[in-house]
């Protein structure tokens, strides 16, 4: 099923008397997916407003990542938190949409200065699992009136309603950027420096270390406040070793889009692990874990390369966290559930949201286990 309107995709979903697995573009394959008929939003697709002047988008779910980033780098703005496309982490095809954005709260290694997706979102439209058509928000941030659901929405998977279109703030793009970068390894040094350089004065927009450079530090904003910014950031970083500062746009560019998409583990035998933490825990359980690992938000955010058929939380024991199975080999999928267990009260309110938003029970079933 493929409706081309909110009018028709809330008549199917009306009508339907069974399960649906709801898609745009089909690029991130969770959950132990249960027999369910496909039900495609690409259809939903194009830019609603663009008001630049506002710093404002409403843009419809279906529609592909790529065209609203195109759209806002035409006129100097971007997504302020970054998401990642993580075809290449998954092996997957097909092309991000704007709502499986949303769904997911997806957000790369700017969520540290910038938020997560949800923090950019204004309002939301989508259609419950009665057929309803349900609309929460605005088009500014003040519109926060009544029940949240453009935050609940964010993360929940499709599981409490079909988007339709959302309205997000964008920000501008910066005139330059700068990336230091410290050849150090050793996971309790790599923390030090990232908690060093987000405690500095100097408005870090990147915090992050890849196996095969080292630590990652990003100022972004004006050319000479740049500048001005990323030396001084040196010399607070000198103490853990020689600093390197690179200007060069495509570098860093490209340096931050291996970060956000996990790429030294693109390819690589194994499964892959999303692990969030406090940073002052990461090294422990990196030392605990015993794999490869790569590190964003400061050391909060631990991507870990883990053998087939691993159990990485119970490995891990009890931290305060959730690991997220991000890529798997189909046992492991089959025995272990992608998303972190939830405490019996939250799961308890999970279930109470599903049975008010989705009383049939037809969205994306297990796409949650």
């Amino acid at each position: 099923m493929k409706p081309q309107s909110e009018t028709e995709l809330a008549e199917l979903i009306r009508e339907a008397n069974g399960p649906l697995r709801v898609h745009g573009g089909g690029t991130r394959p969770v959950g132990r997916p249960a027999a369910a008929t496909p039900l495609d939003i690409s259809g939903l697709s194009g830019i609603t407003l663009y008001e630049p002047g506002a710093l404002t988008l409403v843009v419809a779910a279906g529609t592909s990542l790529a065209e609203v980033e195109a759209a806002l780098a035409a006129e100097g703005q971007r997504l302020a938190f970054e998401p990642a496309d993580w075809r290449g982490l998954l092996g997957t095809s097909g092309e991000p949409t704007i709502g499986g954005m949303v769904a997911a709260n997806i957000s790369g290694p700017r969520r540290i200065q910038a938020g997560a997706c949800r923090d950019a979102l204004l309002g939301v439209r989508f259609v419950d699992g009665t057929g309803a058509v349900v609309k929460n928000g605005g088009r500014v941030m003040k519109n926060v009136t009544g029940y949240d659901l453009v935050k609940l929405m964010a993360g929940s998977w499709g599981t409490l309603g079909v988007l339709t279109e959302v309205a997000l703030k964008v920000l501008p793009a910066p005139e330059a950027t700068a990336t230091l970068i410290l050849n150090i390894h050793p996971v309790k040094d790599v923390v030090a420096a990232l908690s060093a350089a987000l405690g500095s004065p100097f408005d870090v927009t990147g915090a992050a270390y890849l196996p095969d450079t080292g630590v990652l530090v990003r100022i972004e904003g004006f050319s000479g406040s740049v500048t001005y910014r990323a030396g001084r950031l040196a010399e607070t970083l000198g103490r853990f070793g020689p600093v390197e500062i690179d200007h060069e746009p495509a570098h860093n560019f490209e340096l931050w889009r291996r970060v956000a998409t996990a790429a030294p583990f693109h390819n690589e035998p194994g499964n892959v692990w999303r692990i969030s933490v406090k940073p002052s825990d990461a090294p422990g359980i990196v030392a605990r874990l015993g794999c490869p690992v790569m590190l964003d938000w400061g050391g909060g955010l631990i991507w870990a390369l883990a053998a087939q058929g691993r159990d990485v939380r119970s490995e891990i024991g009890p931290f305060e966290g959730h690991a997220t199975l991000v890529r798997a080999d189909g046992a492991t999928r089959a025995k272990l559930s992608v998303f972190h267990p939830e405490p019996a009260p939250i799961a308890a309110i999970s279930a109470g949201l599903r049975e008010r938003f989705d009383p049939k029970g037809i969205f994306n079933p297990g796409i949650m286990g």
